[in-house]
């Protein structure tokens, strides 16, 4: 590469991360000044002592998990039998888990509302646990195509078909095979999945706004319209929580790489 090249390519870099950088560290500063003349952490500690900060934050935790949870069991089996009995429907598949990505979530939660208030053959929306039940479903939604395409891209570093006849030589059934065999080889993946549907779980605000659930989502655009500094603060909580969980990621793909390294 030509020095032209280096050094259009270090400036468009520093461009980026200065784009990137400057209103963060902005945000951050503001986050600081609750008190007059100083810096200080006070808006942080008024965020984590509300109690209303502390049950949102745990409901969107558990949310969290749960939809972990169900994207594991739908997304593992089904790339798994795609990839091993039915290639020829890859494409249809791949073109459904990309459907959350171009359909807004505040037509999906209107779709839920339409079909499952309490006046229709299902009536979710009618007790706390119906409709926590129909939040678990809509998030698994939203993240189902980063959830897919992780466990898609983990299954392609396996020779899932000799793993599978093998297992089966032993007198293994599918359950099995899935859970024992299967899932262990793909845990970097899954877990890569797991934290980027932590991310999206914990900001997520239509779903929980619409379906009136205590989720961090609405508690911080609750915060924003009538705090100061306190919104700034979560804001800062919220960009740390998601780098956490890409930092994460990189951690267990490396972890990854160099246990196969040292297999």
């Amino acid at each position: 590469m030509s020095l032209w090249g280096r050094l259009t390519g270090w400036i468009v870099l520093i461009f980026g991360l200065t784009y990137f950088a400057l209103p963060l560290l902005g945000l951050t500063e503001f986050s600081l000044k609750a008190r007059r003349g100083v810096y200080s952490f006070d808006a942080y500690a008024k965020v984590i002592a509300d109690p209303e900060f502390q049950a949102t934050f745990g409901y969107s935790v558990m949310m969290a998990l749960v939809t972990i949870a169900l994207g594991i069991l739908i997304v593992v089996p089904t790339a798994f039998w795609v990839r091993l009995k039915m290639p020829w429907a890859r494409p249809y598949v791949e073109f459904i888990t990309l459907m959350p990505l171009v359909i807004p979530a505040i037509v999906i939660v209107f779709g839920y509302i339409r079909l499952y208030n309490t006046s229709s053959w299902l009536p979710l929306t009618g007790s706390i646990m119906g409709t926590n039940l129909l939040l678990a479903f809509g998030y698994t939604i939203l993240a189902l195509p980063y959830m897919y395409r992780a466990v898609d891209t983990g299954l392609r570093t396996i020779d899932v078909a000799t793993l599978t006849e093998a297992a089966q030589s032993l007198g293994a059934g599918w359950v099995t095979i899935l859970g024992r065999v299967i899932l262990p080889n793909v845990i970097p993946a899954v877990l890569s999945g797991a934290f980027l549907t932590f991310a999206i779980v914990i900001g997520e605000f239509t779903l929980a706004a619409l379906l009136d659930r205590p989720a961090f989502g609405p508690y911080l655009q609750r915060i924003g319209a009538n705090k100061p500094y306190e919104p700034f603060a979560l804001a800062v909580i919220a960009f740390g929580i998601t780098w956490a969980c890409m930092g994460l990621i990189q951690l267990v793909t490396r972890f990854s790489k160099h246990s196969k390294v040292a297999r």
